[in-house]
């Protein structure tokens, strides 16, 4: 009786393993649904210049939005853009309303948890952007002060750990931290070192201060376990340093000493 009982428990098992293997192969990669659908549906910033950013004419345009369509163009299909926030980002990713995050995405150990990544296509690092003629001049001069940063963002835990005497402001988007900013309601703002320097260079009342807080990897988000997707974004991403097409976009948006992404042979 117990045998028969063992080998029933082995057959069922044997059942929900087969179902589970079936149902992820029936499920495909995302390259796959992109290439069927014909769109690679990217989320992509508004108000992150000069990643993502509306142009006079109200069109998104901005490095990551090169890159992405690029990648579309290489895999052969289209591009949909779709708006992202620091804090709508990954659940986006994770219910598969988009494709992948092209979105000014910091690479960190917490969200690799939830989310896969690319390699990584630009080193970044965290700064404080004051008004010209303000007393701080980096991160041991917030005591008491108080600082924008964007809710759900990789920079606003970090000014937190390393400003616990300040008084934290969070917004949904960069131009309502920066609008704090701008209006005397925060005495400092803080992202990512080339949000800033984009936001100074149109408003030169401003300024970056202090050395970097940070050193941030950024890269493209994808859902988990989904190696083929990972490659073809990967290998998009390394032909267009081997063709020169990421140099030119890297020029075109970013004042940084040019750096290429991790290549490695054909």
């Amino acid at each position: 009786m117990c045998t028969q009982m063992f080998r029933a428990t082995l057959l069922a098992l044997g059942g929900v393993v087969a179902l589970v293997v079936s149902s992820s192969a029936q499920a495909g990669s995302t390259l796959d649904e992109v290439k069927a659908r014909g769109t690679l549906v990217a989320g992509v910033r508004y108000d992150s210049p000069p990643f993502g950013y509306l142009d006079p004419s109200g069109k998104v345009v901005g490095f990551d939005i090169d890159l992405i369509s690029d990648i579309a163009k290489r895999l052969g299909v289209g591009i949909e853009l779709v708006q992202v926030t620091a804090k709508t980002r990954i659940p986006m990713i994770e219910s598969g309303k988009i494709d992948v995050i092209a979105a000014v995405l910091t690479h960190t150990r917490e969200r690799d948890r939830v989310i896969d990544f690319s390699i990584s296509y630009l080193l970044d690092g965290q700064r404080l952007l004051v008004k010209k003629g303000s007393d701080i001049r980096g991160v041991g001069d917030l005591k008491g002060k108080t600082v924008s940063a964007v809710q759900g963002s990789y920079n606003e835990g970090i000014i937190r750990k390393l400003a616990p005497e300040a008084k934290i402001l969070v917004f949904q988007e960069y131009p309502q931290a920066f609008l704090a900013l701008k209006q005397g309601l925060a005495d400092a703002f803080t992202t990512t070192a080339t949000i800033l320097e984009g936001i100074s260079k149109k408003d030169p009342d401003f300024e970056s201060v202090g050395e970097l807080l940070t050193s941030e990897p950024i890269a493209f988000g994808m859902r988990e376990n989904d190696s083929k997707w990972r490659d073809a974004i990967n290998f998009a991403l390394q032909d267009m340093v081997a063709d020169g097409t990421y140099k030119t976009f890297f020029k075109k948006y970013l004042t940084l000493p040019y750096h290429a992404p991790e290549t490695w042979p054909p």
